[in-house]
C-alpha cells in the first residue's frame, strides 16, 4: 500500500474563488458554511485534480483560466514512481505528487504530474488511487457490481489468486485469437495446400537442370534431321572419296604434273608441298565425316525421350514460367509455401492442445477464487450489516451474492453484487435496484466502514451524503467518518452540526466583497469561532445554541 496525504491545495478563478490556498489536515476534517457560499468549489477542485472533465464554465467570470493545484506527500515514492513511469511521467522529487489543472476561456485544457504535460486519461488513472470522491451522485458507483466485485475480493484477500486466473484468462485469449488466425476457410486451405504440393512435386519429378532446356533443343533438332543429315554426309563422301570423278582422286592426279614442274625446276618445291597438305586436309575431312555420321543416333526411342522432354519442359512453361529457370523458382517458392501451410496445421494442433490445458488451469483457479469469495461474503455482509444498523437500518438485511456465469469471465466464474432490504419483510433484491439516494449514500458509509482496513485510497471526500438523515443517525455518520479518519484522511462538506462536531479540522466557507466582487473565503475555525458555527448549524446564535454546540462538541 502506498502512504499518501493530501498536504496542500490551491484554486485560482474557480467560480466565486479568486486565490485560495488551504491544507487539510490529517484524520476527519468537515467543511460548513451557508448555502450558497461556495462549499461545493471545494469537491469541484479535488474532482478537477483527480482527471474528472470539466468545461469552461468553472471559470470565474471575467478571467481567461482557472487553475487548481495539488501537492501530494508520498512515503516509499519508489512504488508510485514505477507506476509513473509507465505513464511517461517525471517521478516524485522530495517525496512530493505535484498535480495541476489548467482550465482556459479558448477551451484548452492542460493538465501536469510533476511538471509533465500528460493527458486527462493519465491524470484519471493516477488520480483514481488519490482520491475517492462521495456526493449526491457520486457514491451511486456502490451500485456498480464491478466495485461490488472488488470490495468482496480486497475484503477476502483474493487479489493474488484474482491476479493469477486474469494470466491464465488473458493467454487464452491469446491462445483463441490465434487459433481463430490459422482457421480460416478449412476446405479453401485444404485446396490450396494440395495445389502447392501437387505443383512442388510435379517440378520436383522432372528433375530440371539450369541451362538444360538450349542443349536439348539442340540434341532435339539434330535427332529429328537425323536421316537428312545423314544422307548429306554420304553425298560429301562420294564427292570427296568414293566417285569415280571424286576430288581426292582428282587432286592425287595432279601430283605427276608438279613433280615434273619441280624436276624441271626446283625452286617449285613449295608446290608440290603444298600439293601434299592438299591432300592430307581432304583426307582428314573425308575421315571427320565418316565419324560424324557412325555419331549419328538413328534409334526411335531415343528420339522420343527427347521429344517427351522438350514437351515436359514446354509445358511446365505454361503452367510455371518462361523457362526452365522460372519453374525451378515457382518449385521451390511451392515447397515453401506448402511448409508454412503445413507447420500452420501443426500449431494449430499445438495451440488447440494448450487451449485444453488452458481450461484446465483456469476452472482450477477459478474454482479456488470462489472459495475464497465465498469464505469471505459472509463476514463481509456480516461487518456492513453492523455498520448499517449504526446507520438507522435497524431491521434490513445485506448480503453478498454469488453466481455462477455461464462460462469463465475476466474476473471469474462468478458474477458477484450486493443485494439489499432496507426495510422489515421485503424480500433482499440487488442494491441497485432499490435503494434511494439517501440510503445508498448510508450503505456506502458502512461499506467503507466495514473495508477500512483493506481500502488503499488515501482521501475520502464525502459531499453532502449525510443529506435526508438527522437524530441519532446523524451522530452515528459522524462518528463513522471519525473512525474512517483515524487511517486516512476524510473530508466532508456537511450541513449536519452533529456531522460537523465531530471531526478533528473544521473549515468554514463564506462569501465576502472584495473590489466590487463577491468571492469565497476559507478558514479554520477553533475554539469560540467554532461553537459559533456549530450554532449557526443548529439554528441560531441563542445561548441556547451556543450552549448545545458546546455539547455537541464536547
Amino acid at each position: 500500500m502506498i502512504s499518501i496525504r493530501l498536504s496542500s491545495v490551491r484554486i485560482r478563478n474557480l467560480a466565486l474563488v479568486e486565490d485560495l490556498s488551504w491544507s487539510p489536515g490529517d484524520g476527519f476534517t468537515v467543511v460548513t458554511g451557508e448555502t450558497g457560499s461556495g462549499k461545493s468549489i471545494i469537491v469541484g477542485a479535488l474532482k478537477l485534480l483527480v482527471g474528472e472533465r470539466a468545461d469552461k464554465s468553472l471559470i470565474r467570470s471575467g478571467e481567461d483560466s482557472c487553475t487548481v493545484e495539488g501537492r501530494f506527500e508520498v512515503q516509499e515514492p519508489q512504488i508510485l514512481d514505477a507506476q509513473l513511469a509507465e505513464m511517461g511521467v517525471e517521478p516524485c522529487e522530495d517525496g512530493q505528487l505535484l498535480i495541476k489543472r489548467v482550465l482556459t476561456a479558448a477551451g484548452t485544457n492542460r493538465q501536469f504530474i510533476n511538471g509533465t504535460a500528460t493527458t486527462l486519461a493519465v491524470l484519471k488513472g493516477v488520480g483514481d488511487g488519490l482520491v475517492d470522491l462521495h456526493g449526491p451522485h457520486d457514491h451511486q458507483s456502490i451500485l456498480s457490481v464491478d466495485l461490488q466485485r472488488a470490495l468482496l475480493d480486497s475484503f477476502a484477500g483474493a487479489g493474488a489468486k484474482l491476479e493469477k486466473y486474469r494470466v491464465i484468462y488473458h493467454r487464452r485469449l491469446e491462445v483463441e485469437n490465434a487459433l481463430s488466425a490459422l482457421h480460416g476457410d478449412d476446405e479453401a486451405f485444404e485446396r490450396e495446400c494440395a495445389l502447392l504440393l501437387f505443383q512442388a512435386n510435379e517440378i520436383e519429378a522432372a528433375g530440371l537442370k539450369q541451362g538444360e532446356e538450349e542443349d536439348l533443343l539442340s540434341r532435339y533438332s539434330v535427332a529429328t534431321q537425323g536421316k537428312r543429315i545423314l544422307e548429306l554426309c554420304r553425298q560429301a563422301l562420294q564427292k570427296l572419296a568414293d566417285d569415280e570423278d571424286a576430288a581426292l582422286g582428282a587432286v592425287n592426279g595432279i601430283a605427276r604434273t608438279l613433280r615434273e614442274i619441280e624436276r624441271l625446276d626446283p625452286a617449285a618445291a613449295s608446290l608440290t608441298a603444298a600439293h601434299v597438305r592438299a591432300v592430307t586436309e581432304l583426307e582428314e575431312l573425308a575421315s571427320e565425316l565418316q565419324r560424324y555420321s557412325e555419331g549419328l543416333e538413328l534409334d526411335q526411342e531415343h528420339l522420343q525421350r527427347l521429344e517427351e522432354r522438350v514437351n515436359l519442359i514446354e509445358s511446365l512453361k505454361r503452367k510455371y514460367g518462361n523457362s526452365v529457370e522460372s519453374i525451378i523458382a515457382h518449385g521451390e517458392s511451392a515447397a515453401e509455401r506448402y511448409r508454412k501451410l503445413h507447420s500452420r496445421s501443426e500449431e494449430r494442433a499445438r495451440l488447440q492442445a494448450e487451449l485444453a490445458a488452458i481450461g484446465v488451469d483456469l476452472e482450477r483457479e477459478g474454482k479456488a477464487l470462489r472459495s475464497l469469495r465465498e469464505k469471505g461474503a459472509a463476514p463481509l455482509a456480516k461487518g456492513i450489516m453492523g455498520h448499517l444498523k449504526d446507520l438507522g437500518f435497524k431491521r434490513a438485511e445485506f448480503g453478498v451474492h454469488l453466481e455462477p456465469l455461464p462460462a469463465p469471465g475476466p474476473n471469474g466464474s462468478d458474477s458477484i453484487e450486493f443485494i439489499f432490504a432496507p426495510n422489515l419483510g421485503e424480500p433482499a433484491k440487488p442494491l441497485r435496484a432499490i435503494a434511494s439516494s439517501g440510503e445508498t449514500s448510508r450503505v456506502m458509509l458502512a461499506v467503507k466502514s466495514a473495508l477500512a482496513e483493506q481500502d488503499t485510497i488515501p482521501l475520502l471526500v464525502f459531499d453532502e451524503i449525510d443529506a435526508n438523515v438527522g437524530g441519532e443517525i446523524a451522530h452515528a455518520v459522524g462518528e463513522k467518518m471519525r473512525a474512517l479518519g483515524a487511517s486516512r484522511q476524510v473530508l466532508c462538506i456537511s450541513h449536519l452540526p452533529q456531522v460537523a462536531s465531530k471531526a478533528g479540522t473544521h473549515l468554514v466557507v463564506s462569501k465576502e466583497d472584495s473590489g466590487g466582487r463577491t468571492i469565497s473565503v476559507l478558514k479554520v475555525v477553533q475554539g469560540r469561532e467554532r461553537e459559533s458555527e456549530i450554532a449557526r448549524m443548529l439554528g441560531g446564535k441563542s445561548q441556547s445554541a451556543l450552549e448545545l454546540a458546546k455539547t455537541l462538541l464536547s
